[in-house]
């Protein structure tokens, strides 16, 4: 059972203590102010139109039992380790944990799923959230997944996504008349679709690039802003087997693999931005940018260890993406404030319904 813990707000996130105060009041600002910007652009305060709230039900319609979990990316596990800062970076930003050095991270393996106890076969797209501390207690928090683009561009077009594959209590499945007619009237998915058909299967978390999908911008010393996407990328080799194989490899074949890979040494990816030529879209995670575009290498992330996430370190983080430091903006993509006031009402309701000690995981295999 997962350990209690008190009442929580979206606005808890932060560490405590004296050195983490300033940091502490700077991401608070932030949330309220990216959730201040979607109730605006989302109709928050209209109740016929699109709303957090409304998101989150949605995604806790997707089979199985999210309560005390997060409402998507449902299943995962915890890790630790550090970012080491190659210094490459304080070209294009002046966030302090792009400055030669290294610095302690949280991180977050998933499977993107409603179910917390779903099979990991089921998981298409994989997915890996950090939080990297600088020591003035900045935080630099990214939600990324191994998709090269994301399946749609707008806050509504995700909700329609999320009702279409609301699962039907007679068959166990979602609609596939809805799912069928969603894709026809989202042309937009075909990138992503085509990635899901065609992509390699593979057996770990540890060969996979994780992508940041949305925009955001590096601001320089001189003020000068750089719009960038960014990207985990593996230095293990793919273990690449047919999807039908993955099956026999029992439910939770990810998060055996990973502590295995992990009891051996420290798993490793290099942090890489790609910069934008003018004319790239920034504000569509739909459209992926020309593979000629100009990369620096941001440093490389050490993972060293793993833990359950019911006591887990990562368990009551919120990996909202607009939690940034100084240096680093979001951009104009309308995504990002629709992930951040969404994953603050996952956030608080998941933690009212720990310390309340409801939770699936309660009744794990």
């Amino acid at each position: 059972m997962p350990r209690p813990r008190p009442a929580a707000t979206s606005s808890s996130r932060a560490s405590s203590g004296p050195r983490r105060a300033v940091g502490a009041a700077i991401i608070a600002i932030a949330c309220s102010a990216s959730a201040a910007a979607f109730a605006y652009t989302g109709g928050w305060l209209t109740p016929s139109r699109l709303t957090p709230e409304r998101i989150v039900d949605a995604l806790s319609m997707r089979g199985g039992d999210p309560v005390g979990h997060r409402r998507n990316h449902s299943k995962g596990i915890c890790v630790l380790g550090t970012f080491e800062a190659s210094g490459a970076g304080t070209a294009l930003s002046t966030a302090p944990m792009l400055v030669r050095g290294s610095y302690p991270v949280i991180g977050r393996f998933a499977i993107a799923t409603g179910n917390p106890m779903a099979d990991d076969a089921s998981g298409r797209v994989r997915s890996l959230a950090i939080r990297i501390v600088a020591p003035d207690g900045q935080e630099w928090r990214s939600g990324m997944n191994n998709s090269p683009v994301f399946v749609v561009a707008t806050p509504q077009a995700f909700y329609e996504q999320t009702v279409a594959a609301e699962i039907d209590p007679a068959t166990g499945r979602p609609n596939p008349q809805a799912l069928e007619h969603f894709a026809a009237t989202h042309r937009e998915t075909a990138p992503f679709a085509q990635w899901a058909k065609t992509a390699p299967w593979t057996t770990s978390y540890a060969d996979q690039q994780y992508n940041s999908l949305n925009a955001f911008r590096f601001i320089d010393a001189q003020g000068a802003s750089h719009a960038v996407r960014w990207s985990l990328v593996p230095t293990t080799a793919p273990d690449i087997v047919p999807v039908a194989a993955l099956a026999a490899r029992g439910p939770d074949f990810l998060e055996r693999d990973l502590k295995a890979r992990l009891a051996k040494g420290p798993l490793t990816w290099h942090l890489v931005a790609t910069l934008a030529a003018p004319g790239d879209p920034t504000a569509d995670a739909t459209k992926a940018w020309p593979p000629d575009r100009p990369t620096v290498t941001l440093g490389t992330l050490h993972v060293t260890a793993a833990q359950d996430e019911a006591n887990g370190a990562c368990r009551d983080i919120n990996y909202d993406p607009t939690v940034l430091p100084t240096g680093i903006k979001p951009s104009d993509d309308p995504l990002l404030a629709a992930r951040s006031a969404t994953y603050a009402d996952s956030f608080d309701r998941r933690t009212a319904e720990l310390a309340q000690g409801n939770s699936a995981s309660e009744h794990a295999r």
